[in-house]
């Protein structure tokens, strides 16, 4: 209307064409857009850019340039002065870019200057004209003294042309003016004719939660109108615009807190369509947005669209809360968003718990040689002469004595057969022996091997190979000395173990205060460096009858071994605060629900984009204070799992738990038989299936406690 206004008087009757555009500006009206409006609309469109108003170019008559910049576009007018008044010859508008939106008062209005004198470049150029704008400081725009970057540049494109800048007030500048705020963004506009019915669903078929084909049926406005229509906030909101009255306080003050923070908003509420909208802006400046105000009902809906949906990304807190407020908004929308997203199954399944389990260290404290013993398999390494591929290592809890066996293969009769010939007969056979859940350590042979011995099996929890610490840690050391001794070919590593194993047992532990030789013998080994300097002298063991020297190594040993109890037992405990510092978790139990830890590799499939937390399984019993038996989804396997691969299970929609399955939870537990996620089954895990009975499979006792192939 500013622009229609500028020319009425080349327009015959404008008063009277535009009286339906004009009750649309009464104060308190409702915009209605009748067809009245929209006759009235094109027939000042088409006077706009018809004679008289339009005018040739006359090269003997000065012209005029005004221009004018919003914030979101530019817009100029080329006119010349005639016996009638000023006409126009050309106009010119163009939408902003988002970085040029981000410009300064001043440096837009000088760029709608400089757009426009490119635009009537033909006209301008090698004539004076005059350039007329409502922003002041741009009459001293070629006084820079100094300008430099993008200005300098824009004024030396100005420096071809001849021109004067005249300053005039915006009321007398409604032409440029209108046509700098003429861009129509179709997805922005309010009251666009040909902008197109939106609903919460895509126009197109676009996959959406809950329905991987595609076939969402989106919202109608009449069905927004009723489900606000139905909120017994936005109901009360409704009426306060209907009748323009905004309540006082202290009738809203009782009320809850949703009603009480739309109050303190009604400067912002508006009414279009029948539908209540909040206009927003967002903090760092741009163009003001229409945000639907979303009822209860809608509002689980919107999250997952927002979230879940296949063009939404299922991105964090920041980018959720960012896209739900371009479109909607209800009190403690952020709150809602940052939950949902918190809660949502397939954000958890691939990139898990924002914060991980740190479970207490638990201390195993020993008080003598070959009390407890840790084996492992190192390896593979490259093939030798001898045909060894792996290592197999046991240590000793107590000395720290290590031992290191190249062996061809990692099968159960190599490993049992090795430990009782090179160590069991040389230093006797352990009380207790620890492994991980390898399958040569857990198999019937390895079992029986120990239980004819009288030595006490244990193992570790699955993937978790901190509880036996203490090989794992020597495995770095072996390696990285290997890796500093063997040629370049590799195939010789077996040869330099004894020369490895040589020197870790001379050297001093930090835990013991001692070396593994001395706690072990009750002296110390000889090394080179013994041969080139000689070895102090020990009188106290040396020379004498062998009883006597018997009784003084046995006191010695005795000695040895309560000086290295007690620095073991002070080590453990600093390292046991140093590490429980970083400790860490939810206090879990039985019956909880919770994530599983699963690092699956499977042959083809690549492990970035693969689940890794499997969920919710439930808490059956707490065995210790870090140690749980979990029943997994899916068949219901029961196994047995540390702390730290636990996580708590935050249902999205809790009332819905028994209700269908959700689109995009994480992947079920694979079957027994084909599953690679180190999960140990127990007995009685037998998942339950519908329809027919199926003869329960039983393993034989020796395997009741992990899975095997068929």
């Amino acid at each position: 209307m500013g622009l229609a206004s500028y020319y009425r008087r080349f327009v015959r009757d404008f008063a009277t064409i535009a009286s339906p555009l004009h009750q649309l500006t009464n104060k308190g009206r409702q915009f209605g857009w009748s067809e009245d409006c929209a006759a009235a609309f094109q027939q000042l469109k088409a006077a706009l850019i018809d004679a008289p108003v339009l005018a040739y170019p006359d090269p003997n008559q000065p012209f005029l340039v005004d221009t004018d910049a919003s914030n979101v576009g530019v817009g100029a007018v080329l006119s010349q002065r005639g016996e009638t008044g000023e006409r126009v010859v050309a106009y010119y508008s163009c939408s902003l870019s988002r970085p040029e939106r981000n410009y300064c008062v001043t440096r837009r209005e000088l760029l709608a200057v400089i757009l426009a004198v490119r635009h009537f470049r033909p006209y301008l150029l090698g004539t004076r004209f005059t350039l007329r704008t409502d922003h002041a400081s741009l009459t001293w725009m070629l006084n820079f003294r100094q300008p430099e970057g993008q200005v300098a540049r824009w004024l030396e494109i100005l420096q071809e042309y001849d021109f004067e800048v005249q300053h005039r007030p915006g009321r007398q500048h409604a032409n440029a003016d209108a046509l700098s705020r003429r861009p129509c963004l179709t997805d922005e506009c309010r009251y666009c004719s040909r902008q197109e019915e939106r609903g919460l669903g895509p126009s197109s078929a676009s996959a959406g939660p809950g329905d991987s084909e595609g076939d969402v049926e989106p919202f109608t406005t009449e069905q927004l109108k009723q489900q606000q229509a139905n909120d017994r906030v936005l109901v009360k909101v409704r009426g306060w615009l209907e009748t323009q009255t905004r309540p006082d306080w202290p009738a809203v003050s009782s009320q809850g807190p949703e009603i009480k923070s739309l109050h303190s908003q009604w400067g912002s509420l508006e009414l279009h369509d029948g539908m209540i909208y909040r206009r927003w802006q967002a903090p760092g400046g741009g163009i003001d947005r229409l945000q639907l105000l979303v009822p209860h009902a809608l509002r689980s809906e919107v999250l997952r669209w927002v979230h879940g949906a296949a063009g939404s990304g299922h991105f964090g807190n920041a980018k959720t809360v960012r896209r739900l407020r371009q479109r909607f908004y209800w009190p403690g929308c952020r709150q809602d968003a940052e939950l949902h997203v918190h809660c949502c199954d397939v954000c958890t399944a691939q990139k898990g718990p924002s914060r991980r389990s740190h479970a207490p260290l638990q201390q195993y404290l020993v008080g003598a040689p070959m009390e407890r013993i840790g084996v492992d398999i190192l390896g593979p390494f490259p093939i030798t002469e001898a045909g060894n591929r792996f290592v197999l290592v046991a240590m000793d809890y107590f000395t720290k004595w290590p031992e290191a066996y190249a062996v061809p293969d990692q099968s159960a009769s190599t490993s049992a057969q090795r430990l009782v010939d090179e160590m069991f007969t040389r230093f006797g056979v352990p009380d207790e022996l620890h492994s991980d859940q390898g399958r040569n350590f857990e198999s019937r042979l390895f079992s029986e091997v120990c239980q004819r011995l009288g030595v006490k099996k244990t193992r570790t929890t699955p993937l978790h190979p901190q509880s036996d610490g203490l090989v794992e840690r020597f495995n770095r050391t072996l390696a990285t000395q290997l890796a500093i001794l063997t040629s370049q070919h590799q195939r010789d590593w077996d040869q330099h173990l004894p020369l490895v194993l040589w020197a870790y047992r001379t050297a001093v532990q930090e835990s013991s205060q001692c070396t593994p030789a001395a706690l072990m013998f009750g002296r110390e080994l000889r090394t080179p460096v013994d041969l080139v300097f000689g070895s102090p002298p020990e009188p106290e063991i040396a020379g004498g009858p062998e009883l006597d020297y018997f009784r003084r190594l046995k006191e010695r040993l005795s000695t040895v071994h309560q000086l290295a109890r007690e620095a073991l037992e002070e080590a453990g405990a600093r390292q046991k605060r140093a590490y429980d510092t970083r400790a860490h978790g939810p206090t879990l139990g039985p019956g909880d629900k919770v994530w599983v830890f699963c690092p699956q590799r499977k042959r083809g499939l690549s492990p970035k984009l693969t689940h890794h937390w499997q969920g919710p399984g439930e808490i059956l019993d707490q065995i210790s204070e870090v140690v749980f038996r979990v029943r997994m989804p899916g068949r219901g396997r029961r196994v047995v799992l540390h702390k730290d691969r636990l996580a708590p299970y935050h249902p999205l929609a809790p009332e819905q738990e028994t209700g269908g399955s959700q689109s995009g939870s994480p992947p079920s537990t694979p079957s027994a038989e084909t599953d690679n996620d180190g999960l140990r089954t127990e007995p009685g895990a037998g998942g339950r299936t519908s329809g027919r009975p199926k003869r329960v499979r039983r393993r034989p006792g020796h395997l009741l406690d992990f899975v095997v192939g068929d």
